[in-house]
């Protein structure tokens, strides 16, 4: 959930003079191509921002990214840092107007695509230029630092690849007009909340969350981005590799055990992290175990509980309770 260094490492590797010189070859072969079958023309804007499977991955992907990049942005519905990325990413692609299209992924219904690009937690970003795949960034990230990453992808699909963009018509399609929903009593705190995450400034975002929730106990965003913030707040500074080593050498120590399932959840890897908790709770008792269980609960909190992966987490730890 936290945004990894973001580097166009990817870019470099991708811009070794015999791999660009083919790869652009191949770009200006299928934009002539496309050019000879009458397309190439102007788009629309909703055209800016798909959604692609398994079966339409060549076609929206591969083949389109001879034309523009392609921004691919995995997500599920249960992640609550590609509930904040995710709408930015929309935002920014209309935004450059055509400089880059947006492919959004959900991995729960695309595993295979998951696999193919290695991704290990979510949200991820990568892009495809020119038939070529390079991971981007990894978890949530501010815009500024997000247009960074964007200005060098493009600057390098054009000289490298030659791919200038598609034309954006914004008559191409009718719409109607927008209509604001009106401000609810909290709409200005949770904004501030969000802005609070997307500058990296987790204790300002729990803070926002909390003013929310001193007035509206009840209110569940307020719930799930305090859960989130908290969790992000708790995992920050943390040496992945010391916590995970601890856990493997003292399965029976709670502490050890409910910091590595943080980092589980953070990396997107849901089910392992209630696992490890409610294998804590199944070998441990009092306080301790009770430590974990409390841990578990707030973890459901955060990943929602219409999530599937949370009614069978409750349900094993209904299992190991009683």
């Amino acid at each position: 959930m936290q945004p990894r260094n973001m580097s166009m490492s990817g870019v470099v590797d991708l811009a070794a003079v015999k791999a660009a010189q083919e790869a652009k070859a191949k770009a200006e072969q299928a934009r002539a191509e496309s050019a000879r079958q009458g397309g190439g023309g102007a788009v629309s804007p909703s055209s800016l921002v798909i959604d692609v499977d398994e079966a339409g991955f060549e076609r929206d992907v591969l083949q389109r990214s001879a034309e523009v990049p392609v921004v691919i942005d995995f997500w599920a519905e249960w992640c609550e840092p590609c509930k904040q990325l995710s709408p930015l990413l929309e935002a920014l692609a209309a935004e450059y107007n055509g400089r880059f299209v947006l492919a959004k992924i959900d991995v729960d219904a695309n595993q295979m695509l998951m696999q193919q690009f290695g991704v290990q937690g979510i949200p991820a970003v990568f892009a495809v230029v020119a038939g070529q795949a390079l991971p981007l960034f990894q978890g949530a990230a501010p815009a500024e630092q997000i247009r960074g990453t964007l200005d060098q992808l493009i600057q390098v699909a054009e000289e490298r690849f030659g791919l200038t963009g598609i034309t954006v018509d914004p008559d191409a399609e009718g719409s109607a007009p927008v209509v604001e929903a009106p401000a609810g009593p909290h709409d200005a705190l949770l904004e501030a909340a969000v802005q609070a995450l997307d500058a990296g400034d987790l204790p300002g975002a729990v803070q926002a969350y909390e003013n929310v929730l001193n007035d509206d106990p009840g209110n569940t965003e307020a719930k799930l981005g305090l859960g989130q913030a908290e969790l992000l707040l708790r995992v920050q500074g943390l040496d992945p590799q010391k916590v995970r080593q601890d856990a493997a050498d003292r399965p029976s120590d709670v502490a050890a055990q409910i910091a590595a399932a943080d980092l589980d959840l953070v990396g997107g890897h849901v089910a392992d992290a209630f696992g490890r908790l409610v294998d804590t709770v199944k070998v441990t008792a009092g306080e301790d175990r009770d430590a974990a269980r409390v841990r578990l609960l707030e973890l459901f909190e955060v990943v929602g509980s219409d999530d599937p992966r949370v009614t069978t987490g409750r349900a094993a730890l209904a299992r190991v309770l009683f």
